[in-house]
């Protein structure tokens, strides 16, 4: 990674598409990072942005940041703009369709849901299964987080069709899926940072 140390930026001129947040407000937890550029400004006292540059990702900070600040608010930003990029919100027939290859690729195409649809009435968790309809609900929350998440939380509700409770066998199914501590981590950051509720544990969540 390089670091720039400049006094001005593209961020800060108001040039390059990005998104930009104020550390003292909170966010999700860091994630991994490749081509990343962070640039040091004085300008900046607070806010923190991020934008694409071809390959690379610039992540611009205030100059006083220390070097574990700047590690995890590098990993906030990269979930920032993966939300922002996958903003287009899925449908229900595109969400079943993710759920049929995501059944194919990780669990053999043996959890094969009646329906998969978004709902708006479910603040206390991010999906619901019940597995005797063959139904999947996800909550409207999860529209326009990163869809490594989203594919995660599908996940968890098929992997209900083949086992209803949280047993190691359930846990078992899920460890196919490589991202799973990874979507794990930024929705507890979610729930922590008081965007939503904690998730309550149920049978079948």
């Amino acid at each position: 990674m390089n670091e720039t140390w400049s006094g001005t930026s593209p961020a800060d001129s108001g040039y390059g598409r990005g998104v930009s947040v104020d550390p003292l407000k909170g966010a999700s937890p860091s994630v991994s990072r490749s081509e990343i550029e962070v640039r040091r400004s004085a300008r900046r006292r607070r806010t923190v942005s991020a934008y694409r540059e071809g390959d690379r990702t610039i992540v611009l900070i205030p100059a006083r940041m220390t070097a574990d600040e700047e590690q995890r608010w590098v990993g906030v930003m990269l979930d920032k703009l993966a939300a922002q990029e996958s903003k287009r919100m899925l449908g229900d027939s595109d969400l079943a369709e993710r759920a049929a290859t995501l059944s194919e690729q990780y669990f053999e195409g043996r959890a094969r849901p009646t329906s998969v649809r978004w709902v708006t009435n479910q603040n206390t968790r991010w999906g619901s299964c019940t597995p005797a309809e063959g139904s999947i609900r996800l909550s409207h929350r999860l529209q326009g987080m990163p869809e490594y998440v989203v594919d995660y939380v599908l996940l968890h509700e098929l992997a209900h069709l083949l086992v209803p409770g949280h047993g190691q066998r359930f846990w078992d199914l899920l460890k196919s899926y490589p991202r799973t501590e990874r979507a794990r981590g930024y929705l507890e950051g979610v729930a922590a940072s008081g965007r939503l509720p904690h998730v309550r544990p149920s049978r079948s969540d």
